[in-house]
């Protein structure tokens, strides 16, 4: 584990360094979650009529579409090679993230830049990681948010819980879904781990996703547990 600073120290001279112990969000149900305001910590100010501590309403939608499978040959945890990669993300706070990732893996900044993610060579696999938010909630509450965003997406989305996990310093949360017809007219069922990593005030401080194919699931948690064991975030005023 890296070395960390206090919050206090954060909040008097604007530097916090984050490692934790360990998500593109990606398409469908990714890029909503991607796209909402962030639930590791407080970032902006949820849509109209929506709160995190009451239940929402899914929106109308067709039904449940056919999954279908993308039978590629799985990500492989043993092939992997890493290496360390530095980028910023912007959003309250300026956030300076150092990371280890797969060395082939593409860097890709987000719109809006609050987060960055790498992405494997097939463009079926990737790692996002979001940090710029400030440091308010613990991860078992930022999981739980989640869960309840999830069950607000529309029901041609698929979207099924499969594991979720609290440790003493993060939250990890795992699911399938379905993109929308628009990005995935084939419905090819996605494969999803989300982790909130704590700092030493025991709030979230980076929050991860891998995403690929079910056939990639240890791969992806091989990835996730690598980033989240390297993570650290050395935050500046924007």
């Amino acid at each position: 584990m890296a070395r960390t600073v206090t919050r206090r120290a954060m909040l008097g001279a604007g530097l916090l360094t984050l490692a934790g112990v360990g998500s593109a969000g990606g398409y469908g149900a990714g890029l909503f979650l991607t796209e909402k305001p962030s639930l590791a910590g407080t970032a902006a100010p949820l849509p109209v009529g929506t709160s995190l501590g009451t239940s929402t309403t899914p929106t109308p939608t067709a039904p449940p579409r056919k999954i279908t499978y993308d039978r590629s040959p799985a990500l492989r945890a043993d092939e992997l090679r890493y290496t360390t990669r530095t980028f910023t993300v912007t959003e309250m706070l300026k956030s300076r993230i150092t990371v280890r990732v797969p060395a082939d893996w593409t860097y890709t900044k987000q719109d809006p830049p609050k987060s960055g993610r790498f992405t494997d060579r097939t463009k079926k696999r990737w790692i996002r990681i979001e940090a710029g938010f400030t440091i308010t909630r613990p991860p078992a509450d930022s999981l739980a948010a989640r869960i309840k965003q999830l069950a607000a997406i529309s029901a041609d989305q698929m979207v099924k819980i499969l594991d979720q996990d609290q440790q003493e310093n993060h939250a990890t949360l795992t699911y399938t879904y379905v993109p929308d017809e628009e990005l995935s007219p084939q419905s090819i069922l996605r494969y999803v781990v989300v982790r909130w990593v704590a700092d030493e005030s025991g709030n979230c401080a980076v929050e991860m996703s891998a995403t690929g194919l079910p056939q990639d699931k240890e791969a992806l948690l091989a990835v996730l547990d690598r980033a989240s064991d390297s993570v650290e975030r050395r935050d500046s005023q924007v």
